[in-house]
């Protein structure tokens, strides 16, 4: 959430080109005020019920990638994500790791892949969170940048697909738009991640684990049976959680504070040790593509 940054304010720059449904979110920024509000008014207006972003990006030359995330989501919903991993079976974030058209996706389009996405799908489904569109954008400092739209209808049927495919220019200017704000606001500024000081997850955990034994991305990828490209993520993420600007900081401060200890390997997940061979080179290959 932005609620609790103090952003300022921010010129509308090109926003006469945007369409009218998005001068709320445009007229709020310019006053510096929360931007939580003025987004689920626009999203609820573009037909869905919550909204989130998340980029993974040098935010320094100096400094590797950190994540940032913003979402009308609630709290719960977002720590349970987290600790769970889900970004590693998420379709939507698998999605634009292989593509830059947006994914129209629902409970039907996207089960029956393995057990670890069905089980993502139906605790997302419970959350509020059960089809919707994403959308990547593309970032000049190289980023992973992932925009949904979400919305609790497990199913879109005809007339609700017809309904996004006439709002799909919007929900794109959105995306960007928000997109463009966020750097502005957060980025430039170098304001630091709202996950700042959050418990790492137990993959995260591992991950730092086997760095701190001179693992290598694409090794610890094949111990956790993952995409080297996920491992990335995570470590964005745990470096965004402790504040640290490169992977050795933040195995010297995991050790430091005995969130990791360098004399054990971590233990593998169920989730990870029942994922079929064929499942983890289908998900390997689409994320490196």
């Amino acid at each position: 959430m932005l609620e609790a940054l103090d952003i300022g304010r921010v010129q509308r720059a090109s926003a006469h080109f945007l369409p009218q449904v998005l001068l709320p979110l445009v007229s709020v920024a310019e006053r510096g005020e929360p931007l939580e509000a003025a987004v689920e008014a626009v999203v609820k207006i573009l037909g869905f019920d919550s909204f989130m972003y998340g980029t993974s990006l040098c935010t320094r030359p100096s400094s590797e990638q950190k994540s940032y995330v913003f979402t009308t989501l609630p709290p719960e919903w977002v720590e349970r994500y987290d600790q769970s991993s889900y970004i590693e079976v998420d379709p939507r974030v698998l999605h634009t790791f292989a593509s830059a058209m947006p994914l129209v996706w629902d409970q039907q389009s996207e089960r029956g892949r393995d057990r670890a996405t069905d089980a993502f799908l139906e605790d997302a489904a419970g959350h509020g969170v059960a089809s919707g569109v994403t959308i990547a954008v593309y970032s000049a400092r190289e980023g992973h940048v992932v925009v949904a739209f979400n919305s609790a209808r497990p199913v879109i049927d005809e007339f609700r697909r017809f309904e996004i495919a006439r709002s799909l220019g919007d929900l794109f200017l959105m995306a960007i738009y928000f997109h463009e704000l966020f750097m502005r606001l957060v980025i430039d500024k170098d304001l630091p991640p709202q996950s700042l000081g959050t418990p790492l997850s137990p993959q995260e955990k591992r991950c730092l684990m086997f760095a701190a034994h001179g693992f290598t991305s694409r090794a610890i990828a094949s111990e956790l049976h993952i995409s080297e490209r996920t491992v990335e993520l995570h470590f964005s993420h745990l470096r965004s959680k402790l504040g640290v600007a490169n992977r050795q900081e933040a195995i010297a401060k995991a050790i430091a504070a005995s969130i990791i200890r360098r004399g054990e390997l971590p233990q593998m997940t169920a989730c990870a040790q029942t994922i079929q061979p064929a499942n983890r080179t289908h998900r390997m290959t689409q994320d490196l593509r």
